[in-house]
């Protein structure tokens, strides 16, 4: 089975509707959670992914604040601001949508969570310390997470203490190994200096996982981040990938 493996949409229309054309043929996607937050389309990217076929999907960390499980006080100012637009957004089909998705998931092979499997929705796996004690979290050989925006791919090799952390190169075909923590990057925000949006195919038969990247209309999202006053700093980020 082929699978899209995309994450950290944050509202990014533009972005997705040019991954979801790049991907082309797939068998089911697997959503790693942050449909809305930074963005300025929050309900076209919600219509959008629940319309998907196969679709399997979980709750990060942005969509549990618009559910306002999570207080704007544990982001930025400049993220609250965000947070609190995208609450008066979000259509009330769309935030049952949002209180259905579970926290974590296990898929055959791989464990889904959009943090970590310690913390699902809130925990950054971003140094090898967390990612090694991630693997006593969950099971499966595999275990795919985002909520980082950055592709990084954690592996535990037996008679080692610290897990070996990688980049996966962009456009790049592997074979996974158990056991692996990885992450596709983000569809709609990366920040790896990389601009393009991130996302991954992965075959379930064969452990092979495919970076992919795709050049999306930056400008275009940036012109209706800037019409609804969206804060400079999440705009000009778009750019550059950080």
């Amino acid at each position: 089975m082929k699978v899209l493996v995309i994450s950290d949409i944050h509202a990014n229309l533009t972005a997705l509707e040019t991954v979801l054309a790049d991907a082309d043929e797939y068998d089911t996607v697997w959503c790693l959670g942050d449909l809305v937050g930074y963005g300025p389309d929050p309900n076209e990217c919600i219509d959008l992914v629940r319309g998907l076929s196969n679709l399997v999907c979980i709750l990060g960390n942005h969509d549990a604040a618009a559910l306002k499980q999570i207080g704007v006080e544990a982001f930025n100012p400049d993220a609250q601001r965000s947070v609190l637009w995208m609450q008066e957004q979000l259509s009330s089909k769309n935030v049952a949508f949002l209180k259905g998705l579970p926290e974590k998931v296990v898929l055959g092979e791989v464990t889904i969570a959009h943090g970590s499997p310690r913390k699902p929705v809130w925990e950054y796996i971003l140094d090898v310390f967390t990612a090694t004690i991630n693997f006593e979290s969950f099971d499966t050989p595999y275990c795919f997470v985002g909520h980082t925006h950055v592709p990084l791919e954690y592996r535990l090799i037996e008679g080692r203490n610290l897990a070996l952390m990688s980049y996966p190169e962009p456009k790049s075909t592997h074979t996974l190994i158990p056991r692996t923590i990885i992450n596709p990057g983000s569809v709609g925000q990366p920040r790896d200096r990389d601009p393009r949006a991130a996302y991954a195919l992965f075959d379930t038969e064969t452990s092979i996982w495919e970076s992919r990247r795709v050049e999306y209309d930056i400008i275009t999202v940036q012109d209706r981040m800037r019409s609804e006053g969206f804060p400079t700093r999440h705009i000009e980020r778009l750019s550059v990938g950080w």
